[in-house]
């Protein structure tokens, strides 16, 4: 695979032409080569968009590269939902095969069957279930609502596990979230919405898309920034 040095960053990269996009995008994963993603181009012209860039890759190569915290979640421990963390109780619970995670006004409880602590890895199947039960509930009435605000339709709207991005709209115009959406904050959840409703008119992002985006969310780049210091891809 090839690899583009920018100053002590070396970016190796790799290119997966795909004829339905009309311009390139860039997704930075852990521990995977930056994928370049879009019409087929010569190598030279790929390292060109690459080499633009590589600035926002080299921050989010950082982002993403961080090391793991594998510090058990116990109780006082802080779980991340809509915008904010909430106390979390972990209580042993001897009776039950499983972990359960629930969720109260103000904090998480998980009872398990092994002790009064959990690896973040255990723990994170639960909590992504608890998000596709929020974002069933919540999160898809919201979708309903802005499109009576914007006079947008789409074709459908429904959660699904991405492996790098918050949302999708795809070509029959059905917007999909991932679950992992229903950790932000509610104005940022919001933007997602409408800035997939966008993609209903138009699919890339063009000044007459970004224009769209302004005319529903004149405060746009607030979110858009927020969003941006995920370790999701450069596309949503």
């Amino acid at each position: 695979m090839p690899i583009l040095q920018y100053g002590q960053t070396a970016i190796e990269w790799r290119f997966q032409p795909d004829a339905k996009l009309k311009r390139h995008y860039v997704t930075v994963e852990r521990g995977r080569p930056v994928l370049l993603r879009g019409p087929q181009v010569r190598r030279a012209e790929q390292e060109a968009l690459v080499l633009c860039r590589a600035r926002w890759i080299r921050d989010k190569l950082k982002l993403v590269n961080q090391p793991l915290r594998n510090e058990a979640i116990v109780t006082g421990s802080r779980l991340r939902y809509s915008g904010r963390t909430y106390f979390t109780e972990v209580r042993h619970a001897p009776g039950i095969t499983r972990p359960r995670l629930t969720f109260t006004a103000s904090r998480f409880i998980v009872e398990h069957p092994d002790g009064s602590s959990i690896l973040p890895e255990a723990i994170a199947p639960l909590l992504e279930g608890f998000y596709r039960e929020r974002a069933q509930e919540k999160l898809l009435q919201r979708v309903r609502h802005w499109e009576r605000q914007t006079g947008l339709k789409s074709s459908g709207a429904r959660i699904r596990h991405f492996e790098s991005r918050w949302a999708s709209c795809n070509s029959h115009n059905v917007l999909e979230f991932h679950p992992r959406v229903m950790e932000l904050a509610t104005t940022v959840q919001d933007y997602v919405i409408v800035h997939e409703l966008c993609h209903t008119v138009e699919k890339n992002h063009t000044k007459e898309f970004w224009a769209l985006v302004a005319q529903h969310s004149p405060d746009w780049r607030r979110p858009h920034a927020t969003l941006g210091q995920a370790a999701f891809g450069d596309a949503i």
